[in-house]
């Protein structure tokens, strides 16, 4: 039996994976095809963002008290939206104590999965096109105080555009939104199919911000769905915009 989204008419294996979380597309991994080499390849990534984000001064503005996703005694989930290009933050930011994300069956998901598992976040393998539904199924028996991580806009774009997967699965999971946003004063910029991998210069300064949590109602219609939606979506930007004159502010403070 397929999970039906209310008041949306799509089936969920579609509607909510089109969130495209924590999913990068190929052409930001090698293939190959030698398991152990792939292992070695995810430990090697895994250790140099590690020591990397070490070496960051990371500077964290919290909308709302109890949002911390790296507390270990959190008694709440929430899911934690994040632009596609900024994923390498959240992940190295802290140590992950309750966050798990939903990774494809490919083989770009393998390998994402392999650092993920070294980063201690869970996993829910599945996509829109292979085991959709059990994944979704899979979400929503998860414990309440575990985070979810999303890509609102993935994994094929457009860049920076929420879609309707997040405020579906709020919804039915129970789990309010926390929009954020990261940004660095200095870092590398990886050019993709549709959008850019934005990674911190080593000794940086790097602003994390989230906002106030969005609650959505489990019977809410179409229409404030889409609304919610929008919330999200004028959030983020406006989170983005912040972080970004931030690093602005820091640079020139920072000239004679």
């Amino acid at each position: 039996m397929k999970l039906q989204c209310p008041a949306i008419g799509l089936p969920a294996t579609i509607r909510p994976l089109q969130a495209g979380i924590l999913h990068q597309r190929s052409r930001y991994f090698v293939k190959i095809k030698s398991r152990p080499l792939n292992w070695l390849l995810a430990a090697a990534v895994v250790s140099a963002c590690r020591l990397l984000f070490c070496t960051l001064r990371i500077r964290y503005i919290v909308g709302a008290p109890n949002t911390n996703p790296y507390d270990q005694d959190c008694t709440e989930g929430f899911i934690y939206c994040v632009w596609h290009d900024a994923i390498a933050y959240p992940m190295f930011a802290g140590r992950h104590w309750h966050t798990v994300a939903l990774v494809s069956k490919n083989i770009d998901g393998s390998h994402l999965a392999r650092g993920l598992r070294m980063l201690h976040i869970g996993l829910v393998r599945g996509s829109s096109s292979r085991h959709g539904a059990a994944a979704i199924r899979e979400i929503l028996r998860l414990p309440r105080n575990t985070h979810l991580v999303l890509t609102p806009d993935g994994p094929r774009g457009p860049r920076r555009k929420t879609k309707a997967g997040m405020v579906f699965i709020a919804a039915h999971s129970g789990r309010s939104i926390v929009p954020t946003a990261f940004a660095a004063v200095r870092a590398w910029k990886i050019r993709g199919s549709w959008t850019t991998l934005s990674i911190p210069k080593p000794f940086t300064t790097v602003f994390a911000l989230s906002g106030v949590p969005v609650a959505v109602p489990a019977n809410s219609t179409a229409v404030e769905l889409a609304f919610i939606e929008g919330q999200v979506q004028s959030e983020m930007d406006r989170l983005s915009e912040e972080a970004d004159r931030l690093c602005g502010g820091e640079v020139g403070a920072k000239k004679p």
